[in-house]
């Protein structure tokens, strides 16, 4: 998610990586690639249950951490989001 933003690629992050929405769904393009990363947290797919446009493949950005073993890696960004922050939320800092 911080290289998306950094790249000013528009992929959301409502709260702002602390683990608490599901704004930053993106679809990892190749399954092998997939496989490398760790598997997600029991509270990554929590959130994912609530993503939009669901795959396999599918990870929250803001927990997929750059490394050698993914390098290439392309992702694709899901059409749409499901935002539940109201007006004035403010994530907690993590």
């Amino acid at each position: 998610m911080e290289a998306a933003h950094a790249n000013d690629i528009d992929l959301e992050g409502a709260c702002e990586g602390s683990l608490a929405c599901s704004t930053c769904h993106v679809v990892i393009e190749d399954p092998e690639l997939y496989d490398k990363l760790p598997e997600p947290t029991d509270d990554e797919n929590d959130m994912l249950d609530l993503a939009y446009g669901l795959t396999e493949t599918s990870r929250l950005g803001c927990q997929v951490i750059a490394s050698k073993d993914i390098d290439g890696i392309r992702v694709r960004i899901p059409g749409a989001t499901r935002n539940f922050a109201v007006d004035g939320y403010k994530p907690k800092p993590h």
